[in-house]
């Protein structure tokens, strides 16, 4: 199995939406730009929100099996890839790629 590097690209945030939706809520999401996450084993890293490896983990498995090439050549890279969590609120896109 094949370490996977799980990089923070991006973060958004929505304030008009969480004003309209949200139940106030501290720490929703701590990431910070550039901060990285290495996958062992195919286990969650610590630090990396559950909702989050729940959206990156499919792939994660993928690109630790040696696959990749995702949806038939989305990324330069083929053992990458540019997801998003499902926080819908304040998204965060992570590029996930192979390091071994």
């Amino acid at each position: 199995m094949k370490r996977v590097k799980i990089t923070v690209m991006r973060r958004t945030e929505y304030p008009d939406l969480m004003a309209e939706f949200e139940n106030p809520i501290e720490h929703a999401c701590d990431l910070q730009l550039g901060q990285t996450f290495v996958v062992e084993k195919g286990l969650r890293p610590e630090g990396l929100c559950e909702s989050a490896w729940e959206s990156l983990r499919p792939f994660v498995e993928e690109l630790a099996a040696g696959g990749g090439n995702f949806f038939d050549g989305w990324m330069r890279n083929p053992h990458s890839a540019m997801l998003s969590c499902n926080d819908g609120f304040r998204p965060v896109s992570f590029y996930v790629e192979v390091m071994d």
